[in-house]
């Protein structure tokens, strides 16, 4: 018997050491639970375990208070369940000012509640919940902007002017940059490899919450995000990286839930990185300006995304591509597949060009954004204020556009502008205002089988002006319907109807006084 409770004792011993390889309790390392700042003891802890070659950094149960901290290769960070980890809301624990991006600007500034730079091998995982108190911050920014007359400037300021001589951005940007005051990121790995983000509930952001820039390998799965009405709190925003997945993610926010970017302007052909090889799959998106966006900073190029399996509820937009004149880059191979959307305050869907900014026709030059190749399929949306919205520019029209099996039900339709080789398949599009599709000053469109289930009297389904090359076919109202199509316009040309039953049609076409007589072939 007391060789066999030796051997136990022994096995124990040994099952403990193993257990306890390489995992650093951050109770047993000069840190508490009690709510005490204890970053110091956080940092030396990381510091501890990278010279062994890596670790983790356990927080049990409990509530720990923290400033900024600086992760290294090989290092986890592990939440138990219970566990509550705060960061301070002293401005100075976020110093001193390092390498960061801020809304695709490389410059210096405050350091991420989380931070990591040329670093691999980085996860925060677990059942705990980490939050930002970025109150403080949201604060300093609503002073800034409030104020009716000149503020004297705060030692931050002067800090970041002192920091950032030279630094150009478009006028435009100077608004923002003249705040001269740039809240951080709750995590941003910056020319990182394998980053794990995987079980935590983040809350509470000062700005931008997952914010990887220039990092390939990045994976984001089982994470909850929450933050309240506040300003450009986004969820996830993958920026000038490759190999993205992002995965079982629940996501309520102040602004956009996920967004894809990858630099801003000049600075951002610059570096010229893009990103491509995402994922975006099993996604919940609640409260938040769109529910995945790509752009408006997307000068580096944004290639190669999948977007499925999510739900958007009660998010001012679905999906939104946005860029404007004077970024550059190219946002291409887009797929977007098995969506469902509800309540959406503002458009389901929006291509645009002409983002926060309105500017006029130019050479094309390296600053002319490009969007081609986008491909939406299987979407049901109800209660949207408006279907979608494609809105190109005049000397780069939208490319190369698909959207089949979608069936919305909204205030209003689809409308087109400026783009070329649009495709619409199976496509019931039902509005209580105006045509269910507008399209102008396009070309190369299809029309196949697009149509409404709730026609309006004396308003036509379809609306054409000054479009070319047009097939429209295998449509079948099954409602009474007034106005099937109306077409206008002196560029309005080779239309063609195929394979369209009108029964229930009272005016098939309704041509307008400017359109050509051999523009409609029937």
């Amino acid at each position: 018997m007391k060789n066999i409770l030796i051997i136990l004792c022994f096995i124990t011993g040994l099952n403990t050491a193993f257990a306890n390889d390489g995992w650093l309790n951050i109770l047993n390392e000069g840190g508490n639970n009690k709510g005490i700042k204890c970053t110091q003891a956080i940092q030396n802890a990381i510091e501890k375990a990278s010279k062994n070659g890596g670790g983790t950094i356990f927080f049990p149960a409990g509530e720990y208070l923290t400033g900024a901290l600086t992760l290294k290769s090989n290092i986890t960070i592990h939440l138990d369940s219970g566990a509550l980890l705060k960061f301070s809301e002293n401005f100075d624990d976020y110093l001193p000012y390092v390498e960061m991006r801020y809304e695709g600007i490389v410059m210096k500034s405050f350091q991420p509640l989380f931070y990591a730079k040329d670093v691999e091998n980085i996860t925060i995982k677990g059942r705990g919940v980490i939050d930002g108190q970025g109150k403080a911050w949201w604060n300093e920014v609503y002073r800034i902007e409030t104020a009716k007359e000149p503020l004297p400037p705060t030692k931050y300021q002067t800090m970041w002017e002192e920091q950032n001589k030279g630094l150009y951005t478009e006028p435009y940007y100077k608004r923002t940059v003249d705040k001269k005051f740039f809240r951080p990121s709750f995590f941003q790995a910056y020319n990182c490899k394998n980053i794990l983000i995987e079980g935590v509930t983040f809350q509470n952001s000062p700005f931008w919450t997952i914010n990887p820039e220039f990092c390939d390998n990045v994976t984001v799965t089982g994470i909850s995000i929450f933050n309240p009405h506040s300003p450009n709190t986004d969820g996830i925003n993958p920026s000038s990286c490759t190999n993205v997945h992002i995965s079982n993610c629940h996501i309520s926010v102040g602004d956009d839930c996920i967004t894809i970017k990858s630099g801003r302007d000049g600075d951002g052909r610059k570096y010229g990185k893009a990103t491509e090889n995402v994922t975006i799959t099993n996604c919940t998106m609640l409260s938040g300006h769109g529910g995945v966006v790509i752009g408006s900073e997307m000068s580096g190029g944004i290639k190669k995304i999948t977007i499925s399996n999510c739900v958007f509820d009660g998010t001012d937009r679905g999906i939104r591509i946005k860029a404007a004149r004077g970024r550059g880059g190219v946002v291409e191979d887009i797929r977007v597949d098995n969506i469902v959307m509800k309540n959406i305050k503002e458009e389901a869907i929006v291509l645009s060009l002409f983002y926060d900014k309105d500017t006029k026709v130019e050479p094309v030059t390296e600053k002319t954004p490009i969007f081609r190749n986008i491909h939406m399929s299987n979407i049901t949306a109800s209660n949207v204020n408006k279907a979608g919205q494609i809105l190109g520019i005049t000397e780069m029209p939208i490319q190369n556009i698909t959207f089949s099996n979608i069936n919305m039900d909204g205030k209003e339709g689809f409308t087109v502008n400026t783009a070329t080789d649009v495709e619409f398949h199976d496509v019931k599009v039902n509005a209580t205002i105006g045509s269910s599709f507008k399209i102008s000053d396009s070309k190369n469109v299809i029309l196949d089988n697009a149509g409404s289930s709730t026609p309006i009297k004396n308003v036509p389904v379809i609306k054409l002006d000054n479009v070319s090359n047009v097939l429209i076919n295998n449509n079948f109202p099954f409602n009474a319907t007034d106005v099937f199509i109306e077409a206008n316009g002196k560029e309005t040309k080779n239309v063609f109807l195929k394979n369209n039953v009108f029964n229930n049609v009272t005016t098939s076409i309704k041509k307008g006084k400017d359109l050509e007589k051999k523009a409609i072939t029937e």
